[in-house]
């Protein structure tokens, strides 16, 4: 299991089951072939408070703010009085991104772990290790943007073990992205059946969707498996993050429709008018019927 046991501890204490906030999209599937299924993490497998992952996903929260901090150890250096500037982590994200930008990344993905790094420092900080950015950066994600498994989940993931498809993911994500999706299938991903060779995390990629490069990357990947595009089957809840750069990887494409919170359909974005997922689920366990 990734993380430490401090993490784990942590979770433990924070992660909370989440109830999902049914749609009234319009369901429609069919049998697929298909050789590999991707997954999009946050709104597909994972229902999400924010629908998405960490700076993409919450807004401001100085209590939250402050409690990640004392989660972290700062609190000998942190009175409780002490003062804490408002917004100061969302400005840090965006002028890192604004500099990311200006090296022309169009859609460049922050390292979290960075962040925290300069806020700390910001605030004045001066004895901090690399385990306690990582507690405040999960307690914080954790905070403003609770996690469960979407109803389903272990069930299909099982039912994937079973099969000859194999199991990957391309997600906008943090360091505390896999960790969180083992603690709440309460097991390493290799064991749950993913591929590690087909896991692709923004973050480690310093792009976000829907950055054609990650896509390009996993064709890349699937190529020396002998897996061509038309053999994938990807699974998001965003449109634009989501459908949109999977059909021009030339992937089929399912639109996971489970859950009002996280579904992206961006109506008023002119370059999706034209654009259509191959299929649309409202439930996870459907990707049964289409890949049975």
């Amino acid at each position: 299991m990734r993380g430490s046991a401090a993490e784990r501890r942590l979770l433990h204490r924070l992660l909370t089951p989440l109830t999902i906030v049914p749609t009234k999209h319009a369901v429609s599937f069919f049998p697929a072939n298909a050789k590999v299924i991707v997954f999009d993490i946050y709104g597909t497998l994972l229902s999400s408070a924010a629908g998405d992952v960490g700076a993409d996903a919450a807004s401001a929260n100085q209590f939250s703010f402050r409690e990640a901090l004392v989660d972290a150890g700062f609190l000998t250096q942190l009175k409780k009085t002490s003062y804490l500037p408002e917004g100061v982590l969302e400005e840090t994200v965006q002028m890192v991104r604004r500099q990311r930008q200006a090296e022309g990344v169009v859609y460049p993905e922050i390292d979290i772990l960075d962040i925290w790094h300069r806020v700390v420092e910001r605030l004045g900080f001066t004895e901090f290790s690399a385990s306690m950015l990582r507690l405040a950066a999960l307690s914080y994600e954790c905070r403003v943007n609770p996690v469960w498994p979407m109803p389903g989940l272990a069930e299909v993931l099982s039912f994937l073990s079973r099969s000859d498809v194999l199991v990957g993911v391309l997600s906008n994500a943090q360091f505390y992205t896999p960790l969180l999706l083992e603690m709440v299938l309460e097991q390493p991903l290799a064991k749950a059946g993913f591929d590690e060779e087909l896991l692709i995390w923004s973050y480690q990629e310093k792009r976000g969707k829907p950055a054609v490069e990650l896509f390009t990357e996993m064709n890349r990947r699937l190529e020396h498996k002998g897996i061509a595009p038309e053999d994938v089957l990807y699974v998001g809840n965003d449109m634009r993050k989501d459908i949109y750069p999977a059909n021009r990887a030339g992937w089929q494409t399912v639109l996971f429709a489970g859950d009002t919170r996280s579904l992206r359909l961006w109506p008023d974005d002119l370059a999706l008018s034209d654009e259509h997922p191959d299929m649309v689920i409202n439930a996870l366990s459907q990707l049964v019927a289409i890949l049975t």
